[in-house]
């Protein structure tokens, strides 16, 4: 993994946990005192802005369509003027994919270098992005830097945009997974939403609060600040071993986010080790950990994620939120990468600090 330079203690943040503390009795944690590496904000969304739908990974199924649909619908009552890229084509697929990884570039950057287009909606995941990576023109969206959002393998697109440019990506929901549920909630729920999208799309003030779908846990006690830094977790662990990775100052103060689905908690643990071993636990102010989804429990260790994470935080002072409306059982909420934010584990709350977009 490419995290370079020896770990060195950061003022304010504290590293080691009181022995014998309980997970969650009252506590805090600090990040201040950190410098943050730069981030590039894109341009905020207006209404009526053009925004794309793109095939980046997997194709549009048939079974998909209704799914499709409805998360078209759900953006354009946000009040943008949705584009559907070519490559959004039932008829079209390439092994498991939209298309080649050449041609699934080819249409990404053209949508990075098209004025028009303000914003990039990732139709669904896959198993694909690493596979275009070096054909990404980094230098578009340096020069017109607009949102991208999207999870699960979209995660490695957020992270090697991060990582090269700054830019502040969404970790947010899919068109068909993720926009396409959103009929399902109830209307508090789907207005929630709507503000929670709009004041980071289009908002010139700090989002604020995130309001949960679902009961958030403490895992581990303490308040905390620092830019968000995460995504689907086997897309963070690979992605450091690539030209793209992070550098390790991105993970100075951060707090680390991710989500896991469809494998163990003997992977997950390891991936977790992955990271430890990699020091990027001695660099983090606190991390927040998205509801798991089909991830089975391996024979003979503990019962809970919870306790995965924290035998292998050890006794690292940060606290943990757990069980936040990231991941694969949509709908998401969107946290944008690079953006400041107060993880408060106690009071089981977590709020944006400062704009994910500039006007």
């Amino acid at each position: 993994m490419s995290f370079g330079a020896p770990i060195v203690a950061m003022e304010g943040v504290r590293r080691l946990a009181v022995p014998g503390r309980p997970a969650c009795t009252a506590g805090h944690t600090e990040g201040e005192g950190v410098t943050v590496p730069s981030i590039l904000r894109p341009k905020a969304l207006r209404p009526g802005d053009a925004v794309a739908v793109a095939a980046l990974s997997g194709g549009l199924d048939d079974d998909e369509a209704p799914l499709f649909e409805r998360g078209v619908e759900a953006i354009e009552r946000m009040g943008f003027a949705v584009r559907v890229s070519p490559l959004v084509d039932r008829d079209r697929r390439w092994w498991w994919a939209a298309a080649t990884p050449r041609e699934v570039a080819e249409e990404f950057n053209r949508l990075l270098r098209d004025p028009e287009v303000r914003a990039i909606f990732a139709l669904t995941g896959g198993r694909m992005a690493f596979s275009y990576l070096d054909l990404i023109e980094f230098d578009a969206a340096r020069a017109d830097p607009k949102p991208l959002l999207g999870f699960s393998d979209i995660s490695a697109l957020h992270l090697a945009l991060h990582s090269r440019t700054g830019l502040v990506t969404l970790h947010a929901d899919l068109v068909t997974h993720g926009f396409g549920y959103w009929h399902e909630s109830n209307e508090t729920r789907r207005k929630e939403l709507e503000d929670v999208y709009l004041r980071v799309l289009t908002g010139d003030g700090a989002p604020g609060a995130l309001s949960s779908g679902r009961p958030w846990e403490c895992w581990r006690s303490g308040r905390t600040r620092g830019p968000l830094i995460g995504g689907l977790l086997n897309r963070l662990v690979k992605v450091q071993a690539t030209p793209f990775a992070l550098d390790p100052d991105r993970f100075d103060g951060a707090l680390l986010f991710w989500e896991e689905v469809g494998t163990s908690t003997a992977v997950v643990w390891n991936d977790l080790h992955a990271l430890r071993s990699a020091g990027v636990f001695d660099r983090i102010a606190g991390m927040v950990v998205g509801t798991p989804v089909e991830v089975e429990t391996s024979d003979g260790g503990p019962d809970t994620l919870r306790e995965v994470v924290l035998d292998v935080l050890g006794e690292r002072d940060i606290p943990v939120l757990g069980n936040v409306d990231i991941g694969h059982d949509p709908p998401n909420l969107p946290m944008p990468l690079g953006i400041r934010a107060e993880l408060d584990a106690d009071a089981v709350t977590l709020s944006l600090l400062e704009p994910a977009v500039t006007r």
